[in-house]
């Protein structure tokens, strides 16, 4: 992957809209097209950029769609972090169903079903930096199962956020393979019902 040139303390408002742009139309590109993955071409068309100012933020197509990932994680793992004050407050399934409807939205946020289409594709030639961010989330995830459930195991805690993570990933390369609509209502409720039992059994 080649470098960017751009300096790691660039943060002038026009340059970071410049980011964003591609970003962004990187995250329609692939949601509408799916990933092929993408050309330089089409993404510069696209976000109304030439390739020098790709170049110059993000190095090559490869720096972009690692940019999209890293967005992708940031958003869950500032979804995961700002959990722990509003549902320590609720009562188990109150607590559970917050959670579960709160990771849901960042799940299925834009850009993390582009970053989920990227892991897909690229997962036999992806760096470290991007095993590196899953291990972070998992740990997320583990320490997610402990808040929801008090006087859990850490094996069982890990049991939980893996559920978590399995079944609305599952949920999102369902809505994103089907051709129409899938209304995830229903799966939302059966999961916050399992793991409400799964937690009272454990407890």
């Amino acid at each position: 992957m080649t470098a960017p040139r751009r300096p790691p303390t660039g943060g002038q408002a026009r340059a970071e809209r410049t980011r964003a742009a591609v970003i962004g139309e990187t995250v329609r590109c692939i949601l509408e097209e799916g990933f092929a993955p993408p050309s330089v071409r089409h993404i510069t068309d696209r976000a109304g950029v030439t390739w020098g100012v790709v170049q110059y933020h993000f190095g090559d197509l490869d720096g972009i769609l690692m940019a999209v990932v890293d967005q992708g994680f940031g958003e869950l793992i500032d979804a995961l972090a700002g959990l722990s004050p509003e549902a320590a407050q609720l009562e188990a399934q109150e607590r559970v169903g917050f959670v579960v409807e709160a990771v849901w939205r960042a799940f299925s946020s834009a850009t993390s079903r582009a970053a989920l289409e990227i892991l897909i594709a690229t997962r036999g030639i992806r760096g470290a930096a991007v095993n590196t961010h899953l291990a972070q989330l998992m740990a997320e995830l583990t320490d997610l199962g402990r808040q929801l459930g008090e006087g859990l195991s850490a094996p069982d805690a890990t049991h939980i956020g893996n559920l978590i993570w399995n079944t609305l990933r599952g949920i999102v390369v369902a809505q994103m393979t089907w051709p129409e609509p899938v209304d995830q209502s229903r799966d939302l409720e059966t999961l916050v019902e399992v793991v409400s039992t799964y937690i009272e059994l454990r407890t």
